[in-house]
């Protein structure tokens, strides 16, 4: 069995629904080398949701796997996320800093909007 991701010709994968089962199969198809991470963290957000008895944890976990979904089943755009985020730490100058932000900015925007999530400045 292969860990290649995989992306269907002619586009990306379909965003799937913010359930557990439903992200972790996308991964195990977009980024199979996420999944093992997504597991731990999702049973630390059930160890933690179990300790505050508050669904908070749980929603975190689904918000962030959800966008990180919509990022990855994009190759293009995650390419581009890793390369600027690196960007970020060496840049010269605070002009520079500032386009590499608002370009970050408006992929992590754009994902959230296809993931369904909240924009940045809502809760």
């Amino acid at each position: 069995m292969s860990t290649a991701a995989e992306h269907p010709r002619g586009g990306a994968v379909p965003q799937p629904p913010a359930t557990i089962e439903e992200l972790r199969t996308a991964l195990t198809r977009i980024a199979p080398e996420a999944v093992a991470t997504f597991d731990a963290e999702r049973a630390e957000a059930v160890t933690r949701a179990r300790q505050e008895v508050s669904s908070a944890p749980m929603r975190r976990f689904l918000r962030q796997w959800a966008l990180h979904v919509a990022i990855e089943r994009h190759p293009d755009m995650a390419d581009r996320l890793r390369r600027l985020e690196a960007r970020a730490g060496s840049v010269d100058s605070i002009e520079e800093g500032r386009m590499v932000a608002a370009e970050i900015g408006r992929i992590l925007d754009k994902a959230a909007a296809e993931a369904g999530l909240p924009h940045s400045g809502e809760s």
